[in-house]
């Protein structure tokens, strides 16, 4: 199942060109992510603190087909794919709001591996997270 999250780009998201900058976009990738896990109703506190398990993303990559420019309106489609116990991709299809071609304006994937902080061992993904995953 898909999450879908809207945002507008602000001025601070784009460079010296007024256009979203690459780092920019995949930190509103990871703010969709953010907003995914709220919504499966995991602790953001804990999940993110590392005490009990880790989630580092150990790849991201994005592709832009179209600029976006502060005040666009976007929304970001989330759709998962899981590779093991342990470790899940993410794929974020960027769109514009206001258009009526809906082609991905931006595609960005980030791959994430649940590890535990203390051994750096891979450790079981969060039951909230797998049990979202594995209706895909």
């Amino acid at each position: 199942m898909s999450f879908t999250y809207h945002r507008t780009i602000h001025f601070k998201d784009t460079d010296a060109a007024g256009v979203v900058y690459f780092s920019n976009a995949l930190s509103i990738c990871h703010e969709a992510y953010e907003a995914l896990l709220e919504m499966l109703t995991i602790d953001l506190k804990e999940y993110f603190s590392g005490r009990s398990l880790a989630v580092p993303i150990v790849h991201a990559e994005i592709d832009f087909m179209r600029p976006m420019y502060c005040g666009d309106r976007i929304y970001i489609v989330l759709s998962p794919t899981i590779q093991l116990e342990n470790a899940f991709t993410l794929k974020y299809e960027i769109y514009h709001n206001d258009s009526d071609v809906k082609k991905p304006i931006a595609i960005a994937s980030t791959r994430h591996v649940a590890i535990d902080p203390v051994t750096r061992k891979r450790s079981n993904l969060p039951t909230e997270l797998m049990q979202w995953l594995s209706v895909q």
